[in-house]
């Protein structure tokens, strides 16, 4: 049904609402502006940060438990080198999205893959000390622990998920 005849009086009739666009209220709040972030996938420096912490506290948790062990297999040094190279890769991906697509990533995989590696050989160590399986209550509590590498791999699975995120938008 045309309301006006001619093109005058088009232009000057307002649009019906449901087809004026209105702009989004966005809160300068912090917190909001965080969880808006999150619901939109938009954190990928905040998680690259959080990675470069985590892989800090875990890299330095690693060689305490290692030299603990006195490190008594030459493989209980991969993480030890492994894990503190996403501390930079993290850091720079906060500041370069070039960095996040590219460096962070290998690192994050490097990690998990060690990760993995280190769960199979935790539990083979508990399989080799004295009773093995058989004794589980006591070789588990004593021996090495079982899910710490799941753990530390857990850091680099925060580094790939950073690295498929959006970056956030601090306009």
């Amino acid at each position: 049904m045309l309301l006006a005849s001619t093109n005058d009086e088009m232009r000057t009739m307002p649009a019906p609402r449901f087809l004026v666009r209105t702009p989004t209220a966005h809160s300068d709040h912090l917190l909001d502006r965080m969880l808006r972030d999150v619901r939109t996938g938009r954190f990928e420096q905040s998680l690259a940060a959080l990675t470069a912490a985590g892989a800090a506290i875990t890299a330095a948790e690693i060689y305490t438990e290692h030299d603990g062990a006195s490190f008594g297999n030459k493989m209980m040094w991969w993480p030890v080198a492994i894990m503190p190279t996403a501390i930079p890769a993290g850091i720079a991906a906060v500041f370069s999205k070039r960095a996040a697509k590219t460096v962070l990533p290998i690192t994050s995989l490097a990690i998990v893959l060690n990760g993995l590696q280190g769960t199979y050989l935790h539990w083979r160590g508990i399989a080799q000390k004295p009773g093995g399986w058989s004794m589980a209550a006591y070789n588990v509590e004593m021996g090495p622990p079982v899910f710490a590498p799941l753990l530390a791999s857990l850091v680099g699975g925060m580094g790939l998920l950073a690295s498929v995120l959006r970056r956030e938008d601090r306009a």
